[in-house]
């Protein structure tokens, strides 16, 4: 079965005192997983030690960080590498997140570079794609978000891209006040692990975790997740409430 996936982003939130107390509410019980199912702190920078003290021990239980950059060293102040990540025992990176690229402008072809740095330094990229809402009003969500893996992700080898964790966020349907219903999530992944397939066989598509990022929260995940597709969730404001994203845990397959 594939990784199933609860992966908390943060986002620029919390205090490291609010951080400390939400890992703390979530680990103090944890819950026992299955081997295929993972949980993934993504969290701000500052915190990323802290968070990795907070899950040793805690079989399952991973950080994320939320960016890197793709250069591997030098003058770039206010940078991450992908190499600092690995030297703090970081497993994950978020890569292409919406936000990263309407706000900072993050394209295609640089995202590319991201991923392979991080799988050079044995990280495992969440790759992020989605559309925005003119995208899906004009009915080509598809084909945009086919050229985002293509152009990102296209040029690694079968054996690489099964290091690949995808996550798809339909842009259009976070605060927008427009909901995206789980068929929709299901049609979207389905379409993207046939993409896969096309490139790499079927074999190594049906591999790959395909996770929904489009406002998880405890009431709609058991729904969301359930479908064959998806493989859980990249989830924001809900992963900042203890009990709400003990309930996205609980709703993994």
């Amino acid at each position: 079965m594939r990784n199933q996936i609860a992966a908390a982003n943060w986002k620029m939130n919390l205090t490291i005192t609010q951080a400390e107390e939400l890992l703390n509410n979530l680990l103090q019980q944890p819950k026992q997983l299955s081997g295929h199912q993972k949980v993934v702190f993504a969290v701000p920078f500052p915190y990323l030690s802290l968070a990795k003290n907070k899950v040793s021990g805690h079989a399952n239980y991973f950080v994320a960080a939320q960016n890197c950059s793709n250069k591997k060293s030098g003058a770039y102040t206010g940078e991450t590498s992908a190499e600092m990540l690995q030297s703090l025992g970081v497993e994950y990176v978020v890569l292409g997140h919406s936000e990263r690229r309407e706000y900072f402008s993050e394209s295609n072809v640089v995202l590319a570079e991201k991923v392979n740095i991080a799988l050079d330094y044995s990280l495992t990229p969440i790759f992020c794609c989605g559309e925005p809402l003119n995208i899906r009003e004009a009915g080509t969500q598809n084909s945009y978000v086919e050229v985002q893996l293509k152009e990102s992700l296209f040029h690694l080898s079968a054996e690489q891209i099964q290091k690949i964790v995808i996550a798809y966020e339909p842009i259009w349907a976070i605060g927008t006040g427009k909901t995206a219903t789980a068929d929709q999530a299901q049609e979207m992944h389905a379409h993207l692990r046939k993409v896969l397939a096309d490139q790499y066989g079927k074999e190594v598509a049906d591999a790959i975790s395909i996770l929904y990022g489009g406002s998880v929260k405890g009431s709609n995940a058991k729904d969301i997740f359930s479908k064959p597709d998806v493989d859980g969730g990249l989830v924001g404001g809900a992963s900042l409430i203890a009990g709400d994203f003990a309930q996205i845990i609980d709703a993994l397959k």
